[in-house]
């Protein structure tokens, strides 16, 4: 069997990406080559694992490699995040798990995409809850973030420390056992446990209601569901919200609020005209 075997597509995507490096740009000389981009014990030098072990991948031999392993040949190789993705599923059947990082906002692409949305309130907001773009539906129905200091705009403080949000809300016990058990998810599945450790404390320290539902220990998952508000300007108002993924940001995810009807829709646009006139 060929060692670039579309049965070895590890080895295959291996090959592929080394050969797309320049060799010079990771002082590696040494004149003419035989073929492009780096050599195959260049890439283990980098790695700092075995030339036999990093051949015997490429060949298809030796078995699975470790995640340690994985994650070595990566930065080896300078793979992007979704090039990293990619070599742990064909390489061990899974994607990596997520390296957190503290989000520094979105491009205007996908601010774009929430202007988009006229009359549906959105919002953008990483795995530990802190919001970081919206809209104008947003700012009308939820929360004015941009008056909010950055380290203010965190779901979780709005819902526990703020009277008017938690006013808002029909069965605000209900919606704040809801959001930290999703918190908590979050947090996990995003590698922060230990980043978001200081933020439960004061947390706790703030609320008793925040430190009585963190000790039930619920993790729940946020999908989809059914939001109901009491707006001091739009009155009673109801919602269907919907979260999804941001392709190639696994440090963000996105939440639309669809107005449940259209008189809902109605009044938030026309208080939204108005605001404009």
């Amino acid at each position: 069997m060929s060692e670039t075997s579309s049965e070895n597509l590890l080895g295959t995507y291996l090959k592929d990406r080394r050969t797309r490096l320049d060799a010079t740009a990771f002082g590696f000389g040494g004149g003419r080559r035989r073929t492009p981009g780096l050599r195959r014990e260049e890439v283990a030098q980098r790695a700092n694992i075995s030339p036999t072990w990093y051949t015997w991948l490429e060949q298809g031999r030796g078995g699975a490699p470790s995640a340690d392993v994985l994650d070595r040949i990566a930065r080896a190789l300078m793979l992007t995040d979704v090039e990293r993705e990619h070599l742990f599923l064909i390489g061990l059947g899974r994607p990596p798990e997520i390296r957190y990082q503290a989000s520094e906002g979105v491009s205007p692409r996908l601010q774009r995409v929430l202007d988009a949305l006229e009359t549906s309130p959105a919002i953008i907001r990483t795995l530990i809850w802190d919001v970081v773009a919206w809209n104008r539906a947003a700012t009308l129905v939820l929360t004015d973030y941009a008056k909010l200091p950055p380290e203010q705009r965190n779901i979780l403080r709005l819902i526990f420390s703020v009277p008017r949000v938690r006013a808002a809300q029909y069965d605000w016990e209900s919606v704040a056992r809801f959001v930290v058990a999703a918190f908590r998810a979050d947090a996990a599945r995003a590698g922060a446990v230990s980043h978001v450790a200081d933020f439960v404390d004061e947390m706790c320290g703030l609320s008793p209601d925040f430190a009585r539902l963190w000790r039930d220990n619920d993790v729940r998952s946020y999908g989809e569901g059914v939001k109901h508000l009491r707006h001091p300007v739009l009155g009673p108002i109801s919602f269907e919200y919907s979260a999804f993924a941001v392709d190639g940001r696994p440090d963000l995810g996105m939440v639309v609020y669809n107005p449940a009807t259209p008189d809902d829709a109605a009044r938030i646009k026309a208080v939204l005209a108005k605001q404009s006139d």
